[in-house]
């Protein structure tokens, strides 16, 4: 369990938190959310002890371990994979390496027989003996295959190596379990194994995410980070949600009931302030209007992008025909003989582990990426707009945010340009900064704005949602809900998935499809999508063999 007592946190003149009282006890998990820079990440440090807070008091229950989600991917490029995730509990590998060094004398003295013998006691009641093998069945679960296992941490790429330190932070039953943002990098299956991991955890789980789903799926209570104070709420994320929105209109209602009082004050006294017989009414009231303290009733810190895809013309019935695409790179063959027929009105969700073949899919039908045979035919009504994984190309030069959207927009007049980057939050200065130092979340707001600008009735997107906040996600997710045209889409979202898409398809290794008309969570239930699934998976398995 750990306590917070009256904790304050400032960095010079910004308060951070201010007299945070909290307690996090077991069998529950805390989503900790809030606008970006309010200060979740260093909350987390704060609780872990990495960051020393400015006042109060927080307390750990003597004897428990708290596990971190380390954040630095290159800290154990000397070790194997094996070695690394079974550090994340450091009193057993302590115990495993003495253990090593003392049977690896040559001959042993009395003094180390005994302290062998301790030694196996306590690996033994540390459960040392399944520790690998519980160890290989995380990185399984979080999608490593069994090769991986054994490899050096410095040969594994960087998505790889999150998913072991996100092993090694679940590794060996910690009492306190600290994540930060678990799930990037990870896929939906590996989403879904941590779900479950998390949901049967017995002990503490504090954890920051903009993954909806994830936090409706395992949280028991939010804390939500807004102006300074860290409010505890009973539930998920969606009863949060729909509580502060609750609260938010009653806030505006009272600041509204004030400000109508304060006037109807402020034009008494303007009135009676010079007249005998009514200036003690006067002065009363300017007393009450003193007390009326319209500054301190925040609404809220948030701030939500407005995004919205409007079509410059109506889409025909003939959207897009793919005829046995063929595409193969050094490695693997990405697609094969890949057909399928885009229809008006479909909204697709490329889901699966084929990862490599669904960002081929859609470099190719965008024109960036030539096919080895087949072909594709867009309708004489569609116009596209990409939005790609790997953006960094488009910002390359020292163009302001404000001149680089000018390239896009239809409307040269920089009072229009900087009106429309004001509404996706790059406000006054901020529209001025040079777009190669952006951040990779204001350079995914840039390249909707982009996408906005362009009038398509098509919208292809290659995981939008990597980078963004959880408003500019939920804006995101509106504006691509209320589209009226074609969406060919990838993402590791499982809400925006849902929300968005009318039609799944999944690429299955050797370039077989699955292709339902259903929602997402209807389609991971469906009996029919997991036996192709479970047939086409294991027919790899056997080739491989």
């Amino acid at each position: 369990m750990i306590t917070v007592s009256d904790v304050t946190l400032a960095f010079g003149e910004r308060v951070l938190f201010k007299d945070v009282n909290l307690k996090f006890t077991p069998g529950n998990c805390y989503g900790i959310i809030g606008a970006n820079g309010a200060g979740k990440s260093t909350f987390l440090k704060v609780l872990s002890g990495e960051l020393e807070h400015d006042r109060g008091e927080i307390i750990v229950t003597p004897g428990e371990r708290i596990a971190v989600l380390k954040q630095d991917h290159f800290a154990f490029e000397a070790y194997s994979v094996m070695e690394t995730v079974l550090m994340g509990f450091p009193k057993l590998y302590e115990i495993m390496k003495e253990r090593e060094a003392l049977y690896a004398k040559e001959s042993m003295s009395d003094e180390d027989g005994i302290r062998a013998g301790e030694l196996e006691a306590e690996f033994a009641e540390l459960g040392g003996w399944e520790a690998e093998a519980q160890a290989s069945q995380m990185l399984s679960g979080l999608g490593l295959d069994e090769e991986d296992h054994t490899k050096m941490m410095s040969d594994l790429d960087e998505s790889r190596k999150v998913r072991v330190l996100l092993a090694q932070a679940l590794f060996g039953n910690p009492d306190i379990l600290l994540l930060d943002e678990p799930t990037n990098g990870l896929d939906l299956e590996s989403i879904t194994w941590l779900e479950d991991f998390l949901i049967d955890f017995p002990n503490t789980v504090i954890v920051v995410s903009h993954d909806r789903h994830f936090l409706n799926t395992v949280c028991t209570h939010i804390c939500d980070i807004d102006y300074g104070r860290i409010t505890l709420y009973s539930g998920n994320y969606d009863f949060w949600y729909q509580m502060s929105q609750m609260l938010q209109r009653q806030a505006r209602e009272q600041l509204k009931k004030r400000e109508e009082k304060a006037k109807e004050l402020k034009e008494f006294i303007q009135r009676f302030a010079s007249n005998a017989s009514k200036s003690r009414q006067a002065t009363s009231r300017k007393k009450v209007l003193e007390k009326l303290d319209l500054e301190n009733i925040p609404v809220t810190s948030r701030k939500f992008p407005y995004v919205a895809f409007k079509p410059n013309r109506d889409i025909g019935n003939n959207v897009l025909r793919v005829e046995k695409l063929n595409y193969r790179t050094a490695e693997a063959q990405l697609l094969q003989d890949f057909s399928i027929i885009v229809n008006k009105g479909d909204k697709i969700a490329f889901v699966g582990a084929e990862h490599q073949s669904k960002t081929a899919f859609f470099e190719i039908i965008a024109g960036e990426q030539k096919a080895d045979s087949g072909d594709y035919y867009w309708g004489q009504t569609v116009s596209f707009s990409y939005f790609p994984k790997e953006n960094s190309r488009f910002f390359n030069s020292e163009l302001s945010i404000t001149d680089w959207l000018k390239q896009y927009s239809p409307d040269q007049d920089d009072t229009y340009v900087r009106s429309f980057l004001g509404r996706m939050l790059f406000s006054g200065d901020e529209a001025l900064k040079p777009v190669n130092v952006l951040s990779g979340g204001e350079k995914v707001r840039c390249l909707l704005s982009k996408m906005m600008l362009s009038g398509a009735n098509v919208l292809i997107m290659d995981e939008p949602t990597n980078h963004l906040d959880l408003e500019a996600i939920t804006a995101l997710n509106e504006g691509l809900e209320a589209f009226t045209g074609v969406v060919l889409f990838n993402s590791h979202d499982h809400e925006f998935i849902n929300s968005i898409a009318n039609r799944i398809i999944e690429i299955l290794p050797g370039g077989k499809l699955i292709d339902r008309m259903m929602l997402f969570d209807d389609y991971l239930k469906d009996d029919s999508v997991k036996a192709l699934r479970a047939e086409a998976y294991h027919h790899a398995e056997r080739l491989q063999i």
